[in-house]
């Protein structure tokens, strides 16, 4: 079986077999790389490019590898049908190659040569210098105007000078809608913890391959997967290698398939849904080797020691006051955004803010006649008040926040697109379990059953954000991309495409996880 690359779809196999690279020769003459390094198909013989069956202009547009003809995301299933054959297309945006039977993003390397070797082209032979200086200008903090202040930094500036290319920062190749992946995956390759662990060696994949070369009858007899901590390592290895050009992370994409077989499709997933399921993986491949160490908290993989954390549930009954106390690890905090003036419309004038959104976690909650709790005390169900804190904090806070709304009932989803203010520093002691039981209690040390002294450890409840992923456009076709933080400057890192941005960018983003570390270990 070949772990190097997923398989294309038939459709894209079927054009290979009878046109082989002329389509994509042909198509590279027409590529035209903007400022900001987006890659796009232009030279069209009419300047704005239009459906060829409605004349839309504003949605997204394909061209045909065979005819040339351009159709809307709406008509590409019709014009293949219409003319077979007619199958493969090109994003003109997004200079992606799309299937129009699959109605989905299809990754072919080939392809990605022909884009990056034009780019290549299109470089200047001559003063690289002044541009490298130009480049690294500070940037403006004007939000409406930081867009078209981006600084390209993806590609090298010759062989004598790299000061044009951030260090530690290497694009990811789109497989075909996996910008969902590529914007966790460059959030993990620069979390602080993370990057310790495995550029550090503390995954050796020499040693783990022998480890389970070792039981490979059994392993095969079990049907055991291969390890995926050993592909997330490769992806270190290869991230920070130090060259230039955007990686193709094909292999951990398939053996992310293999692991979770009932998202293996290109289709788009959710970031946040990924990312869970990546700590899971992480810890089901980590588990066997580390249950009987001792180490951090109760699960010793390196997922949970970064990100893992402990929530504090209060039920107090509204009669006598009788708490049931329960504790629950976790990974993230989703939180929801605070309440909409506008309830008409998801698009509100209000802004939130995350301390917003925190305070409305932890504020206690009348729980519903369906939800009474079976007091103790009384014997019998009461109605009652919940409330959630944060026992411990993780060295890594993740923040979900709750953009995507489905409805059971009425069975619609839409999407919230409301402003997030987030500050780039944050103190967590607010949200603590002793800060939330002592405004609740005051200071009777009964009500606090220990948790004050989980905060006079040696973790601190001061964080500092490294990374914002964001999610553009509608819930049904929308894009993902990671913000990073990397010393005093902030990148934009969209799939392969590296950019500088300013502060400003970053504020003005619509916010959807939000990476925070701990200060002390940063």
């Amino acid at each position: 079986m070949n772990l190097g690359k997923p398989l294309p779809c038939s459709h894209l196999k079927e054009y290979r077999k009878h046109h082989g690279l002329q389509g994509y020769r042909s198509l590279q003459t027409h590529f035209r790389t903007a400022p900001s390094g987006r890659t796009a198909v232009g030279k069209f013989q009419s300047l704005i490019p239009r459906c060829s069956l409605c004349s839309l202009r504003r949605c997204r547009l394909y061209l045909c590898l065979i005819c040339s003809s351009i159709s809307c995301s709406d008509h590409a299933a019709a014009h293949s049908q219409a003319n077979p054959g007619h199958e493969i297309a090109v994003d003109v945006d997004r200079a992606e190659v799309f299937c129009c039977v699959c109605a989905d993003q299809v990754y072919d390397p080939d392809f990605d040569t022909a884009v990056m070797a034009k780019q290549f082209l299109e470089l200047p032979k001559g003063r690289e210098k002044d541009r490298c200086r130009k480049r690294r200008a500070a940037p403006a903090h004007d939000i409406e105007r930081a867009s078209s202040r981006e600084t390209i930094l993806v590609l090298d500036c010759g062989v004598k000078n790299r000061s044009c290319q951030p260090l530690r920062l290497r694009g990811l190749n789109n497989l075909g809608n996996t910008c969902f992946m590529n914007s966790v995956l460059q959030t993990l390759l620069h979390t602080p913890p993370l990057k310790n662990y495995f550029l550090g060696d503390w995954h050796n994949r020499e040693l783990c391959q022998k480890q389970r070369s070792r039981r490979r009858r059994r392993a095969v007899e079990a049907g055991e997967l291969s390890c995926l901590v050993c592909d997330v390592d490769s992806v270190f290895a290869e991230a920070f290698s130090g060259n230039p050009t955007p990686y193709s992370p094909a292999r951990f994409l398939f053996s992310w398939w293999q692991h979770s077989s009932n998202l293996a499709s290109y289709e788009q997933q959710d970031a946040h849904e990924f990312f869970i399921s990546m700590l899971d993986m992480i810890h089901e491949s980590e588990r066997s080797t580390l249950q009987n160490k001792v180490g951090f908290g109760d699960c010793h993989c390196i997922a949970h020691r970064v990100f893992s954390g402990v929530l504090r549930s209060d039920v107090t009954c509204t009669i006598c006051g009788f708490t049931s106390t329960t504790y629950d690890p976790c990974v993230d905090l989703s939180l929801d955004l605070e309440p909409s003036t506008d309830s008409r419309s998801n698009k509100s004038s209000r802004i939130s803010t995350l301390m917003g959104c925190l305070d409305l976690f932890t504020r206690p909650e009348r729980l519903g006649p369906d939800q009474k709790l079976y007091c103790q005390h009384c014997e019998m169900h009461q109605d009652s008040v919940k409330q959630m804190s944060i026992r411990r904090l993780p060295l890594v806070l993740c923040f979900h926040i709750k953009r995507f709304e489905h409805s059971l009932r009425r069975g619609t989803s839409k999407k919230i697109d409301q402003y997030l203010q987030f500050p780039f520093s944050l103190d967590m002691t607010p949200y603590l379990s002793y800060s939330i039981i002592r405004n609740r209690f005051g200071n009777r040390i009964f009500a606090f059953e220990g948790d004050e002294s989980d905060v006079s450890n040696d973790l601190s409840s001061e964080f500092e954000v490294f990374a914002v992923i964001t999610h553009t456009g509608r819930l049904e076709s929308g894009h993902y991309l990671t913000y990073l933080r990397l010393g005093e400057r902030w990148y934009k890192c969209d799939d392969a495409w590296i950019t500088q941005v300013s502060e400003g960018a970053v504020r003005a983003s619509q916010g959807y996880m939000m990476y925070y570390v701990q200060k002390q270990i940063k």
